[in-house]
């Protein structure tokens, strides 16, 4: 790894960290040599894998639909840390069904954690960084191209990639970076249990959460410093 992939004293803050992708980005930027924070809304959870990434990181109780909550966090690290070089919007929720039995509930959840917190994490960042950070959001292959039975998720993730390519004009001449990352199926928890046939992506099978945070990492620290408004696919082929 080169000195411009490492990430050494940047503090980090990386939003539905407490596993899955999450815990996988956060410990990927940690061993890059960040400071990472750890986000969630389950306290516990997040205190656990802060614990196993090693003595610089740190957790926060983060539910990223709260706007006040989102700006007492980010003080929190800036007072803490002096700094705060990189954020990666990362929580996000699932649901499935036909669009006539989606439920007012379901489609206000998916809507305010995917994309509503994506775009109150952009603004806490833009206020705190200054003059030079990076903001990776994630997105999904289903921001690329229709989902079926997943219209509302569908919509929140074509939403992030907007959210980016707007931040990362109006930022630029900040030195702010921001960067969308669109995986495939990860194997995670959140992927579906029966879906075990994966003969529809070309590599024929999920991608392991490592392999994805690894382009997180990547689009964070200064080998990606020209990068800037861009989506990334990580889909085994699918977009192909």
């Amino acid at each position: 790894m080169s000195t411009r992939d490492r990430l050494d004293d940047r503090v980090a803050l990386v939003t539905g960290a407490a596993r899955g992708l999450g815990a996988a980005v956060a410990a990927e930027l940690a061993a890059r040599g960040a400071r990472v924070v750890v986000a969630d809304s389950d306290t516990d959870a997040a205190a656990e894998t802060a614990a196993t990434l090693g003595g610089a990181a740190t957790y926060r109780c983060l539910d990223v639909r709260d706007s006040g909550r989102w700006r007492a966090v980010v003080d929190e690290i800036v007072a803490d840390e002096g700094r705060f070089d990189v954020l990666v919007n990362n929580a996000g929720v699932y649901r499935k069904g036909p669009i006539d039995e989606w439920s007012d509930e379901d489609v206000a959840l998916v809507l305010d954690v995917n994309l509503l917190g994506t775009i109150l994490g952009v603004r806490e960042a833009a206020r705190a960084m200054g003059d030079g950070g990076s903001v990776v959001n994630i997105s999904s292959t289903a921001g690329l191209a229709g989902h079926r039975d997943a219209l509302p998720y569908s919509a929140t993730k074509f939403g992030v990639r907007g959210v980016t390519r707007s931040a990362a004009l109006e930022l630029a001449g900040r030195g702010i970076r921001v960067n969308c990352v669109c995986p495939g199926p990860i194997d995670t928890p959140m992927i579906d249990a029966d879906r075990l046939d994966w003969s529809h992506l070309p590599l024929n099978r999920a991608a392991d959460p490592a392999e994805v945070a690894a382009l997180v990492a990547f689009l964070a620290s200064d080998a990606a410093g020209y990068c800037t408004g861009g989506d990334y696919a990580v889909d085994g082929g699918l977009s192909a």
